[in-house]
């Protein structure tokens, strides 16, 4: 086997073990730090509505109830015809009442919007007593709940659950009622009469100040961090590949012209002075490697020898 095949085989067998030790290596951490991202983005999310709620507290309502704010003098209303407006479900379009600037409301229907980039994300603010039925909590999120409510200082909880679909990881916040929300969750009375109309009398009252009342969820499938991990993975597979590639040709390059070349050389010289041809030109030297001295060497062997047979001649 030539020289240049050996050295060939020797690279891609030291390169194979190391790129199997890397692949090794670089599975288990791609894994983790695509879980990790996962993991961030869910939070990320989880504070952007946050901030789309505060929005809504801080801004929309404020200007919805002034907008809205009943005029007796201008709508020839008052609060008896209100009331029985408010039951017949026609209290609507001249009441204060909107969901729209119900924070929770508004935080969802957002999330929707940011579903359509993300369609693997869901969403939820999920509590025990919701005005919104869509919201109410089933049994394992009830029980996240209720893990808040023991553990008064945990702000994050995460984990993994068993579905229909496979493995899901799920990532959770606590959310206390506040002052504000009491003055539509305390008791029916204090409510927007469209919103016990809308939504009824039992549902979302009955609120604690600084009570946990639900918890913002983010699920996503256990298979998304895998299959960024994967495509991650594929990458750095192939771009070493590429590169080994790239060095073994380069390398063989090198090998072939410092090495393979100049020897090759040498032995068709001493090839050649062996079957009696002593007339050959010096082999030309340049460099100072161990190369060169091998050739000066031969040079000086082939001037000897040169001289010993014309001296027995």
């Amino acid at each position: 086997m030539r020289l240049l095949a050996k050295f060939s085989l020797i690279f891609v067998a030291v390169f194979g073990l190391g790129l199997g030790l890397a692949t090794y290596l670089f599975d288990s951490l791609l894994q983790q730090t695509a879980r990790e991202q996962v993991h961030d983005q869910a939070e990320l999310m989880m504070e952007t509505a946050l901030a789309m709620r505060s929005y809504t507290q801080q801004q929309v309502k404020p200007a919805l109830e002034e907008q809205l704010q009943p005029r007796a003098a201008e709508s020839g209303q008052d609060d008896v015809f209100r009331e029985i407006c408010a039951r017949k479900g026609y209290a609507g379009s001249k009441q204060g009442f909107r969901p729209q600037r119900v924070p929770a409301y508004a935080a969802t229907e957002m999330f929707g919007y940011l579903k359509k980039k993300y369609p693997e994300y869901t969403y939820k603010e999920a509590a025990l007593n919701p005005t919104n039925p869509r919201d109410r909590a089933v049994d394992w999120e009830e029980d996240i709940i209720k893990r808040f409510k023991n553990s008064g200082d945990m702000q994050l909880f995460d984990g993994e659950r068993m579905t229909p679909f496979g493995r899901s990881l799920y990532l959770a916040a606590p959310m206390r009622a506040g002052k504000g929300c009491l003055q539509c969750h305390s008791t029916p009375s204090a409510a927007p009469s469209e919103m016990v109309v809308t939504y009824g009398p039992g549902n979302g009252f009955g609120w604690t100040e600084g009570d946990v009342i639900a918890a913002q969820i983010v699920s996503v499938p256990a298979s998304l961090p895998i299959q960024k991990a994967n495509r991650a993975f594929r990458q750095i597979l192939v771009s070493l590949v590429a590169v080994g590639l790239v060095t073994l040709v380069v390398l063989d390059l090198l090998l072939y012209f410092t090495v393979i070349r100049p020897v090759g050389q040498l032995a068709a010289r001493a090839d050649d002075i062996s079957k009696g041809q002593m007339d050959m030109p010096e082999l030309p030297v340049r460099g100072n490697d161990e190369i060169t001295v091998l050739a000066v060497a031969f040079n000086r062997m082939h001037r000897s020898l040169a001289t010993a047979m014309k001296m027995l001649e």
